[in-house]
C-alpha cells in the first residue's frame, strides 16, 4: 500500500454484505471502481516521519527534485562513511524501539569506517541494538556466489534452489497432507478501510475460499474509525476467523487496555500471535502484516485512531516477534514497499520467508481467493511454503494486471535463510569497495550509479532503491557478487508490465532526503 503514504482505494458505499454472525457472506465484490494507491492523497508534503513529534507519516509526499550532485556526494560520504555509516543505520532501525537511537562521534567522515566494515578505527557508532556487525555476524571478507550472474530480471522464474550455506528451514512440513496451517492476518483497518471499504473487500475474498478444515485463517482487526462490515468495532480491536462464507466473532475486545490501544503498539501484535497459537495449534504459521507501510525507515502501519502514535517500526516487529517467540513459514506484509533487504534480515530470526512489494501497492492490494483455495484443497497443506508464495505473487500481479492497467506492481518471495547466509559478506565486500570509490574521490561513479537506479515511491521521497539495479550500474567486481547472492535469494519476483528494473528486493539509499542520514 502507497507510502509517503498513498494508498489502496477500492471505493465502497454503504455496509459490505458480509455478516459477523457466522452467517453466509456473499462473495461478491463491493460496488466501485477500483483505483490506484496513487490516486489517493492526504495532501502530506509536510507530514511529519515516525519517530517525530506529531502525526504518523502520511501517503502521499509530493515528490519536489534538488540538491545536485555537491548534496548528492555529501549523502553518499555520509552514508557509507560517517556517522557511523550503515552500522548506525541498522542499529537504529533494529535497536531499542522507536525511540532508540545510536550514539555518535564527530570524527569526520572517515571516521565510522571502522564501524561500518565491523572493524576498529575512530568514530562511529554504539547501540543497545541490532547493528550492521550483529547481521553480518561472523562473515569476513569475500562470501561463496558466484561473480558469474546473468544479467536479466528473475521475473517469473520460480528458484527451488537452496545454497549448501543456509540454515535449515524453521518450519519441519510432515507432508501428505497431515499438515495444520494458521494465517495470522493483522489487519490494521485505517482510513484504507473507513473511507474506500478495501479491509471488508478483502475480507470477502478470504470468505470467498473453500478454506480447508486443516487451514486457519485469523484476522485481527483495528485501527479504524468505521468499518464496512456490520459487527466489526470501532472502538475496540478484535479477533475474527474466516470460514468459508463466515465471519466468525472470536474474542470481542482483545489486546492491550481490553482493545482499546493502537494497532501499532508491538504489544498487541504479540497477544494476536500468542492468542493464535494458544488456541489454533498448528505446525505451519503464516503472519501477514495488513495497512499502509512505509519501508525501511517507516515501517509498518498507520492507526487512524491514534495519528499520533507513529508506525511500528522495523526495531518494533522485531520486539513484538521476539516476545512471541513464534517461527513462520512466511511473514508477508499486504502493504506498500517493505521488501527491503533491511526487512529481510531482521525477519531472519522469525520466518523461512519474505513475501513483499518493493513498490507501492495497486489499490487492490492481495487477492486472496485462489492462494486460499489452493491452499486448501486435498492434501496442500503441506505445499511447499515457495509455492504458497508463487501463488500469492501470482494472483496478485496477474489480478492487479486485469484490473489496474499500467499500474506499477510488484511482489516478490525472498528465502531469508539464503539472504542471511550469503548477502551479508557480499554486502560487506560491496560498502568496503563503494568506501574506497568515495575515499579516492571518484564521486561520480558512485552517483552516476544511484541518480540511474530504479526508485520506488518516488513522489515521496522516500529513497529505496533495487539493490540489484544499483549492482548492475555500479558494475565492480563486489557489486556483480552482490547482485548474485541477491538473485539467489529472491526465489520468485513477478512484476506487471509498467515496471522495469524490479529484481526483488531493495535497500535505503539517501539521494533525496537528507534528513535520515545522520540517524
Amino acid at each position: 500500500m502507497d507510502t509517503g503514504f498513498g494508498g489502496r482505494k477500492k471505493k465502497v458505499t454503504g455496509k459490505a454484505d458480509i455478516h459477523t454472525t457466522g452467517a453466509p457472506v456473499s462473495t461478491g465484490k463491493p460496488a466501485g471502481k477500483d483505483v490506484s494507491y496513487s490516486k489517493r492523497k492526504e495532501s502530506a508534503q509536510n507530514a511529519p516521519r515516525p519517530n517525530q513529534q506529531g502525526s504518523a507519516q502520511t501517503r502521499s509526499v509530493t515528490r519536489g527534485l534538488g540538491g545536485g550532485k555537491l548534496i548528492i556526494i555529501v549523502i553518499l560520504a555520509a552514508l557509507l562513511l560517517g556517522g557511523g555509516g550503515l552500522s548506525g543505520l541498522f542499529g537504529n532501525l533494529f535497536g531499542g524501539g522507536s525511540t532508540g537511537g545510536s550514539q555518535q562521534t564527530s570524527g569526520g567522515l572517515l571516521s565510522g569506517l571502522g564501524a561500518l566494515l565491523g572493524g576498529g578505527g575512530g568514530g562511529g557508532s554504539s547501540s543497545s541494538g541490532l547493528g550492521l556487525t550483529d547481521l553480518l555476524g561472523g562473515f569476513s571478507g569475500g562470501g561463496s556466489v558466484s561473480t558469474g550472474w546473468a544479467r536479466e530480471a528473475n521475473t517469473g522464474k520460480l528458484d527451488n534452489s537452496v545454497a549448501s550455506s543456509a540454515r535449515a528451514k524453521r518450519t519441519e512440513i510432515l507432508g501428505d497432507g497431515k499438515d495444520v496451517f494458521t494465517i495470522m492476518i493483522y489487519m490494521c483497518g485505517t482510513d484504507l478501510e473507513s473511507k474506500s471499504g478495501m479491509a471488508s473487500n478483502d475480507l470477502q475474498e478470504m470468505a470467498k475460499a473453500n478454506i480447508g478444515k486443516n487451514v486457519n485463517v485469523l484476522v485481527y482487526t483495528g485501527g479504524c474509525k468505521g468499518w464496512k462490515i456490520n459487527g466489526i468495532s470501532k472502538d475496540v480491536n478484535q479477533i475474527y476467523k474466516v470460514e468459508t462464507g463466515k465471519l466468525i466473532p472470536l474474542e470481542k475486545a482483545f489486546g492491550v487496555n481490553n482493545g482499546k490501544s493502537t494497532m501499532v503498539d508491538p504489544e498487541n501484535l504479540t497477544r494476536f500471535i500468542g492468542y493464535c497459537n494458544e488456541h489454533y495449534k498448528a505446525n505451519r504459521r503464516a503472519l501477514i502484516f495488513w495497512d499502509h507501510g512505509g519501508g525501511s525507515i517507516s515501517g509498518y502501519g498507520y492507526d487512524e485512531k491514534y495519528a499520533d502514535k507513529g508506525t511500528m517500526d522495523l526495531a518494533e516487529i522485531n520486539s513484538a516477534l521476539a516476545k512471541a517467540n513464534t517461527t513462520f513459514d512466511f511473514i508477508g506484509f499486504d502493504a506498500c514497499l517493505m521488501a527491503t533487504l533491511e526487512t529481510g534480515l531482521m525477519l531472519d530470526n522469525y520466518a523461512d520467508y519474505l513475501i513483499a512489494s518493493e513498490e507501492t501497492e495497486p489499490g487492490i492490494g492481495w487477492y486472496y481467493t485462489p492462494w486460499l483455495n489452493a491452499l486448501s484443497e486435498g492434501k496442500n497443506t503441506s505445499m511447499k511454503t515457495i509455492e504458497i508464495g508463487k501463488n500469492i505473487v501470482d494472483s496478485f500481479v496477474d489480478e492487479c494486471n486485469k484490473r489496474c492497467a499500467g499500474q506499477k506492481t510488484t511482489l516478490s518471495v525472498v528465502d531469508l535463510a539464503e539472504l542471511s547466509a550469503t548477502v551479508p559478506a557480499e554486502l560487506k565486500a560491496f560498502s568496503t569497495a563503494t568506501s574506497k570509490l568515495i575515499s579516492g574521490k571518484d564521486f561520480k561513479v558512485v552517483s552516476d550509479a544511484r541518480s540511474s537506479t530504479r526508485e520506488f515511491a518516488t513522489s515521496s521521497k522516500i529513497d529505496q532503491v533495487d539493490l540489484v539495479h544499483l549492482c548492475i550500474n555500479m558494475n565492480t567486481k563486489e557489486s556483480n557478487a552482490l547482485a548474485s547472492a541477491l538473485l539467489n535469494a529472491v526465489k520468485y519476483n513477478k512484476t506487471s508490465s509498467s515496471i522495469s528494473n524490479s529484481y526483488g528486493i531493495s535497500i535505503y539509499f539517501p539521494y533525496q532526503r537528507t534528513n535520515y542520514v545522520n540517524t
